[in-house]
Parts: structure tokens; C-alpha cells; sequence
């Protein structure tokens, strides 16, 4: 008998299967560009719609078509700078925090999340890299949630221009119009929905067993060998699934818009209700759950040439079943 191809099920590209510790996504690394501006914002994933674009594209086989296109709408409802934080590179190569200078105008939703500071703080004088802290007001939504979300964002360009412009955003709001623009690559960063414990079958997708089998259908075989006497931890065994962090690399923001008429469904959209500030258009489906903070960065990995979108017709059909 001929040897039969048989690889193993369940991706090890997503390892470990760890639920997220926090709601709020976190962002592991950077991509520093030459613009001074914030390279991240953060919203609220609405749920999805679609529009026709036209293909402006002059190599496609079908340019000036319209195509119809699923997107995502993320709200983005403007951030507020909580702080400026500068840190040193120690001897580890890490990051050290050296110093932090708050806003003097918080929002009193912060102490719902953190302990608000009585002193302004000081800059030091010696520093390898500057970054915000910015929170999210989600009451200008309509998620009912008070709590605002916080993230930690790069500034691009030199040290300098960093230092000067995150200072600058003191005291005052950022739309996300100042930080992205139509028809550029993003990634996006999120927490996956929760599945609740699961068996092996649903969680890892392996084979199903013959019908014959003694002990169940949805289940594996074996656990591994005798020798030696211990459970790998490739082994697909059942668990808990899902809420895991994960990225999406070089999705399309198709639109930024400021009025909310332009995308709002009769009826609102399904489990999130209508949107009140600006949004953004994402190409395709995002991880997360309706109401859940999204994080979307600059692109890391963007390599594609892009064309505008010129959107000739958006949904506005009740999304109500």
C-alpha cells in the first residue's frame, strides 16, 4: 500500500490558542514613517453593508464596471490625548518609561477606568522615543458604555517633531481624518469573538472517525505513544476557543466620512444602532463583535499599488431581519 498524504489539522500559525487578557487590542510592533502624524487610531466596529465601486483601475479587465463591494464600518469617534510618555532604551534593548506629562483637561469618564493624576509631570531631558496615550469617548456614541478604551500610539517622523507635535495634541481632540486617508492599506488589530468551550471537531477541524468507532464520532484517536509517555502539544484536544488577539494585514479603507447619513440603514445597524461621528470603510470583514474597540494601524507589509475608489452607491436597505 502506497504511502497517503496526510497533513496535520489546526494551524500552528496561531499559537497558542490563549484567550485575550485584555478587551482592548494591543499593538506589538510599529511601522515609523518619515509623516508626523499618529500612526494608529482606535473605534468601534459597527457591522458591515455594502457599496459599488467603480474600477478605476486601467489594467483590469473590467475598469469602469461598478463592483460590488462588502465593507466594514468602524466608528471613530475622536480620541483625546491622556498623556505624552518618553522612555529610554535600557541594556536590554528595552523600553524604559523616563517620563510623563498629562493633559490638564481630562474627561471625568477617565476615573472609571484609571486613577486620574493631580500633577501635570515633567518632561526629562534625555529620551530615546516619544509616544501618546490616547482614550476613546464612547459616549459620543450610541454603544451605551461610559467606560473609554485606552491605547498607546507611535508618533512618525524624527524625535524632535515627535516631541513637538505630541505635545501640541494636548488638551485637544484627533479625528481620524488627520491620521489616515482614502484608498491606503491599514492593518487592522482586534479581539476575535468568544466561542465558549468547544469541542475538538469545531476547534481544531480534524478528521471525523469511522462510524464504527467505540468511543464517538467528533473526538481523535489517540492521544500520542506510549513512549514517550506524555501528551504533545500538538495534540488536538477540545477547549476553550476564540477571543484571541489577531491582525489583518494590508485590509483597504475605502472611505473616511464625517456624515453619518451617508452610511446609516432604516432601522440602524443590528445590535449597535445608528452612527453619530466619523467613520471609516474598511474592504472586507474585520475580527471582533459588533461594539467591540478596533485598532487600526499603518500598514506594515504594503506592497500593492492603489487607485482611488470612487463609490457610486452605498446600502441604505434595513439591515432588520
Amino acid at each position: 500500500m502506497g504511502h497517503k498524504h496526510h497533513p496535520r489539522r489546526g494551524s500552528l500559525q496561531f499559537w497558542p490558542h490563549n484567550r485575550s487578557k485584555k478587551h482592548a487590542p494591543r499593538i506589538r510592533s510599529w511601522t515609523k514613517g518619515n509623516e508626523k502624524k499618529l500612526l494608529g487610531f482606535i473605534g468601534y466596529k459597527v457591522g458591515m453593508t455594502h457599496v459599488l465601486i467603480k474600477e478605476t483601475n486601467p489594467n483590469s479587465h473590467r475598469k469602469t464596471m461598478d463592483i460590488f463591494t462588502p465593507v466594514t464600518v468602524v466608528e471613530c469617534p475622536p480620541l483625546k490625548v491622556y498623556s505624552v510618555r518618553y522612555y529610554t532604551i535600557d541594556e536590554d534593548q528595552a523600553l524604559k518609561l523616563s517620563g510623563e506629562v498629562f493633559s490638564k483637561k481630562l474627561d471625568k469618564e477617565l476615573e472609571r477606568k484609571t486613577n486620574v493624576p493631580k500633577k501635570a509631570g515633567k518632561a526629562p531631558e534625555v529620551y530615546d522615543e516619544v509616544r501618546v496615550l490616547v482614550y476613546t469617548q464612547p459616549k459620543l456614541t450610541t454603544i451605551g458604555k461610559k467606560k473609554p478604551d485606552m491605547l498607546e500610539i507611535c508618533i512618525g517622523g524624527s524625535l524632535n517633531d515627535a516631541n513637538t507635535y505630541a505635545n501640541s495634541l494636548l488638551d485637544k481632540e484627533v479625528k481620524i481624518s488627520e491620521v489616515f486617508k482614502n484608498n491606503q492599506f491599514i492593518d487592522v488589530h482586534a479581539v476575535t469573538k468568544g466561542k465558549g468551550f468547544c469541542g475538538v471537531t469545531k476547534r481544531v477541524h480534524p478528521k471525523r472517525l469511522q462510524h464504527k468507532s467505540e468511543k464517538g464520532v467528533r473526538g481523535i484517536g489517540t492521544l500520542g505513544p506510549w513512549h514517550p509517555n506524555r501528551v504533545l502539544y500538538t495534540v488536538a484536544q477540545a477547549g476553550k476557543w476564540g477571543y484571541h488577539l489577531r491582525t489583518e494585514y494590508n485590509k483597504m479603507s475605502i472611505k473616511i466620512g464625517n456624515n453619518p447619513k451617508e452610511i446609516n440603514p432604516k432601522g440602524g445597524f443590528i445590535s449597535y444602532g445608528e452612527v453619530r461621528s466619523d467613520y471609516i470603510l474598511v474592504k472586507g470583514s474585520i475580527p471582533g463583535a459588533t461594539k467591540r474597540p478596533i485598532a487600526i494601524t499603518e500598514a506594515s507589509r504594503a506592497t500593492k499599488k492603489t487607485y482611488p475608489s470612487n463609490i457610486s452607491y452605498t446600502s441604505l436597505e434595513s439591515k432588520q431581519r
